[in-house]
């Protein structure tokens, strides 16, 4: 009795032990959303360029938890309905490989209008839109540049000659084959043509100048989060680049170097104070950010979280 007894006991403690096994080996589904997510990079952007991924195990972070993640790639340099243009395509092609009957976009800086102009021209590719620092009123930073350009022919020219080799050398090397137009790309992102577009496309556009905008337009939920620190980490060298451009925006307005919080409104603000610059928001470069403050990836699996809870 007693051997049957030790013997049942320890088949006990076996099939216990193999459960939670079993339970701890389970797939997370934490970042499981039921439309697939779609990554659109904003101005001078890339998927990889020389090694360096624009967004940084953003897309291995989300689908380690069971998310769909997909990168796009549309000209680096251009306006967002030209780029947008672009961008329709690859969504239909995600859609047919997926099997889905929408996407969850999310862009980074020019990234954000240029979502937005796909959710308004094809509302039904689109089941969500998360601007991530974008230029959805303006920049100071367009602004100052394109006032420069219209008062100097030639620091238009070498504006437009530089701005637009750089473009090109970005495509090439990271094969993406779009065409290029810096000047194109600048005026839309100042706070005049901005204003226009936002009478073209206007879904989740705040009607306040720092309020949150319509949390579902046309059948389309929209997001925003920013940072709002030019300077995060001086191991970063690129803190150099936000923390110059950051000169451009007045005083006591905050902004993550090249978009201030209230531009980046959109929908509902999850945040516009994070302590990131403009590249830390997509965890660039290499993933090096403020020590002492959230972790970008940290922000994406939430973000991709209340995604799947939405019903998205």
């Amino acid at each position: 009795m007693k051997r049957f007894s030790l013997a049942f006991f320890t088949l006990c403690m076996l099939f216990s032990a193999s459960s939670q096994a079993w339970w701890w080996s389970k797939p997370s589904t934490y970042t499981q959303t039921k439309y697939p997510i779609v990554l659109t990079h904003g101005l001078y952007g890339f998927d990889s360029l020389l090694g360096i991924k624009y967004w940084h195990k953003v897309p291995e972070t989300l689908r380690k938890d069971g998310a769909e993640v997909y990168l796009t790639t549309v000209s680096n340099s251009n306006s967002p309905e030209v780029r947008g243009e672009q961008l329709i395509p690859q969504i239909e092609r995600i859609l047919a490989i997926s099997g889905a009957e929408k996407v969850n976009l999310i862009g980074h800086s020019h990234g954000g209008p240029t979502t937005r102009y796909v959710a308004s021209v094809r509302p039904d590719l689109v089941a969500s839109v998360t601007s991530i620092a974008g230029v959805n009123k303006g920049t100071p930073v367009a602004d100052t540049v394109s006032a420069w350009s219209d008062g100097s022919n030639a620091f238009a020219g070498l504006i437009e000659t530089l701005g637009n080799a750089l473009a090109v050398v970005i495509d090439v090397i990271s094969g993406g084959g779009h065409d290029q137009d810096i000047m194109a790309s600048l005026a839309s992102m100042t706070t005049e043509q901005s204003i226009a577009f936002n009478v073209q496309h206007p879904g989740g556009i705040p009607l306040s100048a720092c309020g949150e905008g319509a949390y579902v337009d046309n059948g389309i939920r929209y997001y925003s989060w920013s940072g709002a620190k030019p300077s995060t980490n001086v191991f970063d060298p690129l803190d150099l680049l936000t923390t110059t451009t950051s000169l451009f925006f007045p005083a006591g307005v905050k902004n993550d170097g090249l978009v201030s919080s209230c531009s980046s409104h959109l929908g509902m603000v999850i945040r516009d104070d994070f302590q990131m610059n403009h590249l830390d928001e997509v965890n660039m470069l290499l993933g090096i950010h403020h020590l002492w403050s959230t972790d970008p990836l940290t922000v994406f699996r939430s973000h991709a979280n209340r995604l799947k809870n939405a019903g998205l």
